[in-house]
Parts: C-alpha cells; sequence; structure tokens
C-alpha cells in the first residue's frame, strides 16, 4: 500500500530541542495525513490534557500524494486536541505549503511544550531553529508573513502562522498558510499560540522515495480540462440551490432560506473574481481571488460558508460586505465559519441583523478579546446563555451551512461527526441536494438504516482522502478504481484505514467522557435516535456511541 515515507520530527518548544524517529509502521497502517496523525496523537498525548495546556500537542502531516504532480493535492493535515470542541480534531488546508513540508524532509512534525517567550519555529532540511520575536507579538498574518520575507527570504508558500486571534487564545482561532489558507475550524491556531509559537517556516529539497502511479495525470488532465462551475464560483456555486432547497441558515439560524440570497450568491462573487486561484499543482483552480475596485476591498474568497455565515446568517445581503467580513478574518486568524455565526448570535441577541459595520467591529473585538469580544471569543457554546440565544452547536462546534433540518442525511452527520458540526466530515449533502448523479442520491426528507450505512462510508471515504492527501473536490474524478491503482491496494482495505482513523478519533474522544448525549442536534428529525443506532451498529460501536476495542492493525477495521 501506497504510504508517506520519512521520521518523525518531535519539537519540544520549551526545552528548545528535537529529536527524530522511525515511524515506520504507524506509516504502513495509516497511509500519512489525518490517519497517521490520529495514530500519533492517541499514543502521544495524554486523554485528560488540557486543550490549551504544554501536554497537548499538534501533529502536521502529508500523505503520499504529496509527492505527485496530481491535482487536487496540494493540501496537509493539523492534528491536536481542539480547545473549542475539547476532543481530537483534524484540519486540512489547501494552498502551497504541503511540498515544502516534504522538502524539509519529515513524515510528521511534532509540537510540543510550551515556549516561555513568542518563538519563530524554521524546520529545515537540516534541523530546527529557534527565533524570539517579540516584535510580531500582535502582528497580524500578513505582518507576519512579510517579515519571513525580509528576514528569511521564505515566501508565503513556507509559512504556517497566527493572528491576533491565536495569540489571545480565541477558541475558534485559525492557522493561517500561503497567507490566506487555514486550518480552521476547530482552534488549532489558539493551541499554537498558547505554545508562544507565532511563527513556523518548512524549507528543504528532499525527496521522499515515494512513487506514484502513471494514472496520475489522468486525473491531472481531467481536472484541468473539466468545464465545472466551480472553476468561476467555488463552493458559492451551491447558493442558490440551498437557498431553493431549504438549506441555507438565515438570521441566526431563526430562518432556512434567505431573501437578500441574490446579492452574496455565486453570480456576485464571479463578477468580484479577478484572476484564476488554486492549490499546488492543481489544474482545477476553484480558489476565489476577489476584489471590489469601488471599496478597495481584496480578499480570497468568499466560499459558501462565508457567504453563509456572515452573509444570510447575519442578515447582510451585500457580498463586499461578506469579501470585507472575510478579509479581515483571514488578516485576524479566525476561522470564518466560527467567527460569523458567533457574531450572528451577537447581531440575535442586539436586534441588529444587517448591521455589515457592527459585524466588522464585533469580529476585531473577538480577535483581541476587547469588550463583549471577550465573551464571544469562547464560541456560542459557551457564550449562549449570557447572550440570550440558542445553543447552534454540536459538540461545541458552531454550524456550517447545508442546514439539516431540511437535508436529514446531512443532520445525522452533524451529530455524529467526531469533529462536531462540521460538513467535510462526511459532505453527505452532496447526496442530497444532489451534487452526484440521481441514481447515487438520496431523498433529503427522513433518515434510515440505509442512511447510516451511507453515512459510514462517507465518514471513511472522508478519512481516506485526508490521509492521502487528496482534496474533497476530487469527488467526481478519484474513483474507486483510481484509488485503488494509485495506492496499490483494495478499496475496501483502504476504505478499512479510513473506518479506524474514525475509531481511534472516537476512542480518544470516549476517554475524554464523550459519548452517545454529545451527538446530538438542536432541532428535532424524524427516525433520529433510530438512525443513530443503525450507525452505531454498522460502526460496531455500544449503544452508548463509545469504542470497546482500538487493537489490531488497520486492514482488519470494519468499513
Amino acid at each position: 500500500m501506497l504510504h508517506t515515507q520519512g521520521p518523525l520530527r518531535s519539537i519540544d518548544v520549551g526545552a528548545r530541542d528535537t529529536t527524530t524517529e522511525s515511524i515506520d509502521d504507524i506509516l504502513v497502517d495509516f497511509i500519512g495525513g489525518r490517519g497517521v496523525a490520529t495514530a500519533l496523537a492517541h499514543d502521544r498525548i495524554p486523554f485528560d490534557a488540557d486543550p490549551l495546556g504544554a501536554e497537548n500537542k499538534l501533529y502536521f502531516t502529508t500523505g503520499p500524494m504529496q509527492a505527485s504532480r496530481m491535482s487536487f493535492t496540494g493540501r496537509m493535515n493539523c492534528t491536536g486536541i481542539s480547545p473549542l470542541t475539547d476532543g481530537l480534531f483534524s484540519s486540512n488546508a489547501g494552498g502551497f505549503l504541503s511540498r515544502n513540508f516534504v522538502g524539509a524532509g519529515n513524515a510528521a512534525v511534532e509540537i510540543t511544550g510550551k515556549a516561555d517567550e513568542l518563538l519563530a519555529v524554521h524546520v529545515r532540511e537540516d534541523g530546527v531553529t529557534f527565533e524570539p520575536v517579540p516584535e510580531l507579538a500582535g502582528a497580524e498574518v500578513p505582518e507576519t508573513v512579510e517579515y519571513a520575507a525580509a528576514e528569511h527570504d521564505l515566501d508565503p508558500e513556507h509559512t504556517a502562522c497566527i493572528g491576533p486571534a491565536g495569540e489571545n487564545e480565541v477558541r475558534f482561532a485559525s492557522i493561517m498558510t500561503t497567507e490566506s489558507r487555514a486550518f480552521g475550524r476547530g482552534g488549532l491556531g489558539a493551541v499554537l499560540g498558547a505554545k508562544n509559537i507565532k511563527l513556523l517556516t518548512f524549507d528543504g529539497e528532499a525527496e521522499p522515495p515515494v512513487e506514484i502511479p502513471p494514472m496520475q495525470m489522468e486525473v491531472h488532465q481531467e481536472a484541468a480540462t473539466d468545464d465545472h462551475i466551480m472553476k468561476r464560483q467555488g463552493t458559492t456555486s451551491v447558493t442558490d440551490l440551498a437557498n431553493e432547497s431549504d438549506a441555507l441558515p438565515a438570521y441566526y439560524f431563526a430562518d432556512q432560506s434567505f431573501e437578500g440570497a441574490e446579492g452574496i450568491n455565486g453570480d456576485r462573487v464571479e463578477e468580484k473574481k479577478y484572476k484564476k486561484g488554486t492549490c499546488s499543482q492543481c489544474a482545477f483552480a476553484c480558489k476565489l481571488p476577489t476584489r471590489d475596485e469601488a471599496t478597495g476591498v481584496e480578499t480570497e474568497g468568499p466560499e459558501f460558508e462565508t457567504v453563509m455565515s456572515f452573509g444570510s446568517n447575519c442578515g447582510v445581503d451585500d457580498i463586499v460586505d461578506v469579501m470585507r467580513a472575510n478579509e479581515l478574518c483571514d488578516r485576524l486568524g479566525l476561522d470564518v465559519i466560527s467567527a460569523g455565526d458567533v457574531v450572528a448570535g451577537y447581531l440575535a441577541s442586539e436586534d441588529r441583523f444587517g448591521d455589515a459595520a457592527l459585524v466588522r467591529e464585533t469580529v476585531e473585538q473577538i480577535a483581541h478579546r476587547e469588550g463583549v469580544g471577550d465573551t464571544l471569543a469562547e464560541g456560542i457554546d459557551r457564550a449562549h446563555e449570557e447572550l440570550g440565544v440558542e445553543n447552534w452547536t454540536v459538540k461545541g462546534m458552531e454550524f456550517p451551512a447545508h442546514d439539516g433540518r431540511a437535508l436529514n442525511g446531512q443532520g445525522l452527520s452533524f451529530a455524529t461527526a467526531n469533529r462536531g458540526a462540521d460538513h467535510m466530515y462526511a459532505t453527505f449533502y452532496a447526496y442530497e441536494y444532489p451534487l452526484v448523479p440521481r441514481e447515487h442520491a438520496f431523498d433529503p426528507d427522513g433518515l434510515s438504516d440505509e442512511k447510516a450505512a451511507k453515512l459510514v462510508e462517507l465518514e471513511n471515504t472522508r478519512a481516506l482522502e485526508d490521509c492521502g492527501v487528496v482534496c474533497r473536490f476530487s469527488r467526481d474524478f478519484m474513483t474507486p478504481e483510481r484509488f485503488e491503482g494509485l495506492f496499490g491496494a483494495d478499496y475496501d482495505d483502504l476504505l478499512a484505514v479510513g473506518g479506524r482513523v474514525v475509531e481511534l478519533e472516537r476512542h480518544f474522544n470516549n476517554q475524554r467522557g464523550f459519548d452517545r448525549s454529545d451527538d446530538r442536534l438542536p432541532y428535532d428529525v424524524d427516525g433520529f435516535e433510530a438512525a443513530l443506532d443503525a450507525y452505531y451498529d454498522v460502526r460496531g460501536w455500544s449503544e452508548e456511541g463509545v469504542v470497546s476495542d482500538v487493537g489490531g492493525p488497520a486492514s482488519t477495521a470494519a468499513d
């Protein structure tokens, strides 16, 4: 089976020490990416570690496909305990860092301990250096990236850093890479901030001995020539469909569609797009560099989830206002979904929907923990009672779009995901709009044993992609046959690796107290409890959602 090659480099930022060790057995069993990081985290992070304490660790990993020239492979993984959900959490970022990470010669990099002053950590093929950077305290992401260029001749493609939000331990702070791409959602930027790490850089010319079959070029050619709407509108191409399907949350989830959707849909984003945008080696080019000439705002995005969180959910119907919020989050290092939802909750409490100026003011306050921002920086799960609004989270994580009240399978997916309310954990929504051929689609209404079984398959598939590492948007190109051809293994065995990753995440979270009571939604869906039982049954977990056994190699795990 194709897998990543190289050692684990462990970096103790408190001791300013680094070691390397072989992890070949883990690489063979878990391929790379999220799988390797999850296995390492499960074995090396204490189950009772404080997410913002020195014992929590971060694992940066890539997969074997980062040795290819194939489209959909410009991504990498970061794993640790989330300050937002309190569970084990993996985040996946695109951009251009992954190849430079590989060039530094490691299969995985572990960040542990806590520095006694603000540091930049430089990972090179020949070792690691620690640089005090007190002058970067409070710096926004562009300023930090400029520092790496000026002082170390490294462009944004070599960097992973935090903004003020990470330094201030905002629970949904992101780690930013390539300046505008994010390891988002779970607050891993706050973990880096708690360790007093402002900037990580990776550089080198190592070439791991990973041979990718020629099939890679078939996928690459199809990605280059396919006339897909995402090449023009990115994920915002689904905005109108979601709105028509009652799956676009609005006014802090009070509504499921938005009368102002036309002002923030894919057409409006396409009008502001001024050039192509992509990730490393990818010819699909679905990114969205946008610019508004009248205001001068320039950003990358917004993607569909941001159109929801800072658009419809805040009652804002002007795409330029959404762009400005998007750009602000990137500069400050904030997850755009959680930040937008938290702001929407605040607007609901103040009856100020549609106030775009207040939106931006509140985002600034959150990043710096000033005024009401100090409360909002904790996330809706911890702040909703003080705000007097409903707790729209799962496992402490704020909701994306693809509303589960309309797309019931996606609702079940939000509940079961080890990461919390995350649309990318299984992408069940694609089968309910549908965005797949009709013969593979599900009726969005209701739940069933068939949906529960499909959810298990999709979670395992997404985990496999994150081991590879292969982008979610390769869905129409990476068939089971191509996975088999590229990874040199039977597809069922590959899915079993994904299943093993999901089980390790669940087992770790079980040890932290998670069980069935956490697999809950803030709304009712007919048949939910029976579908949850069916899901646990397919997984082989207890009726309380607890994993009893995580022993044995990945290839024998249930799929």
